[in-house]
């Protein structure tokens, strides 16, 4: 079974056309896959899918083998924290400092204060963002923000990332940087799903593309050969 499937699944909003029709397709465990499409096409719809921000109209979406669908309102905050996800904007906390974001988001998730106080540091260093760690958001390049918006999402070491328009706020330079940052965390055996509009990003970096219009997956590029790049080796002091 793959890590992630999606099974002839529909997702119907109130008032509003189908978001999703009769779509199948599975995602590997330690895959980096780009959905893309116009807005409103379905790769959003996706994400929420897999998050259990919403639920399929019909068929059936399994992620490590658990019917995401079946999961009750009361069990979705536990099922989310073994997912990061890294919103289309940034969300961050414009009174607390970078690493008050960071340590917010992980007492949010149920860690202990050790464990926070722990955890923080290591994350900002996987981010590379450890030398603001005292500045608050508006300090921040959007370059910055999106670094620890990314690190916010992996307090909990999550085993998927899903990334709704990463790189949309970003010039070129800096939407290239937030890449390599996923890339680096996908070599690291996490699984990456990303939605993105910025065809240049898409195409420069040649991994798996999903591709959606009016709410069906048109084209699926199959998976990729991973793309060579130099990973540093980050281990947590324990």
């Amino acid at each position: 079974m793959a890590y992630i499937e999606l099974r002839s699944v529909s997702v119907s909003y109130v008032g509003t056309n189908t978001a999703l029709s009769d779509c199948s397709v599975s995602i590997e465990k330690g895959e980096f896959v780009f959905l893309v499409g116009r807005t409103g096409a379905g790769k959003s719809t996706l994400l929420k899918l897999l998050s259990r921000e919403v639920k399929p109209s019909a068929g059936q979406i399994v992620l490590n083998g658990r019917d995401v669908g079946k999961i009750s309102a009361l069990a979705v905050p536990k099922f989310r924290r073994s997912i990061g996800i890294v919103p289309q904007d940034f969300g961050l906390l414009p009174k607390k400092t970078v690493s008050e974001n960071l340590a917010y988001a992980s007492r949010a998730l149920g860690k202990t204060r050790r464990q926070t106080k722990r955890r923080v540091p290591f994350v900002m260093i996987a981010v590379n963002i450890l030398h603001k760690e005292n500045n608050f958001p508006a300090q921040l390049s959007g370059g910055e923000q999106q670094r620890v918006a990314i690190g916010r999402a992996l307090v909990n070491d999550p085993p998927l990332i899903l990334a709704d328009e990463p790189t949309g706020n970003l010039d070129p330079e800096h939407s290239e940087e937030i890449m390599q940052l996923l890339l680096e965390l996908n070599a690291r055996g996490t699984t990456v799903v990303v939605a993105s509009h910025d065809m240049a990003i898409v195409e420069k970096f040649g991994r798996r593309v999903i591709q959606f219009e009016d709410g069906k997956i048109v084209q699926d590029s199959g998976k990729q050969t991973p793309v060579a790049i130099e990973v540093e080796e980050i281990e947590e002091d324990v």
